[in-house]
């Protein structure tokens, strides 16, 4: 799992739809737009390599600029590892962190559903139907077998498991392999 794919996960849970997509030096920037409260999102990825594996105060300086230019109304930063200064200098600036070691927090229940929501999504695309009964399904689905986990692991209480589950929906969408049937964004 990439920490690109984090922010495609933030995306899909907040209901957040994409608007742009764009490189710059150091990663990808993703300009989000939460619809129910109108605001604008930068979703930052910090894909390239530092020296010492951390993002320090610099990153956050620059996103900072970033947010004012494009008149953004809530961040996110994405990387693997962050100073303990770039983590300060976030939480002044009110920008979210996202790393190997901290996640944003989510209610199991919210989601499961969601993950549900969107495995009827592919199914759609995939096969054109969402399917009633098991025997809707071909026994080598994959959709189908990451749905049957989820379902284990949310009532086993088993919430990394189900957040892996949603993530492997997102790699399998990402993988091209329906990307013969439709054009998905999330």
């Amino acid at each position: 799992m990439s920490i690109q794919d984090e922010a495609e996960f933030v995306m899909v849970l907040r209901d957040y739809s994409c608007k742009k997509r764009g490189a710059w030096d150091e990663g990808i920037d993703i300009t989000a737009l939460d619809e129910a409260a109108k605001e604008k999102i930068l979703l930052r990825v910090i894909t390239s390599k530092s020296k010492s594996g951390f993002y320090g105060v610099d990153a956050v300086r620059s996103m900072v600029d970033v947010m004012k230019r494009g008149r953004y109304d809530k961040g996110f930063l994405i990387a693997k590892r962050f100073t303990n200064a770039a983590k300060e200098e976030m939480v002044k600036n009110d920008i979210q962190r996202i790393s190997e070691k901290h996640m944003l927090p989510f209610k199991p229940e919210r989601l499961y559903l969601k993950l549900n929501n969107y495995v009827d999504k592919i199914c759609k695309i995939k096969c054109g139907k969402i399917p009633e009964a098991e025997s809707d399904c071909r026994s080598d689905c994959k959709i189908r077998v990451i749905s049957d986990n989820a379902t284990f692991h949310f009532e086993s209480g088993w919430i990394q498991l189900l957040k892996n589950d949603f993530k492997q929906l997102l790699m399998l969408q990402n993988s091209g392999e329906l990307a013969e049937k439709a054009f998905f964004v999330i």
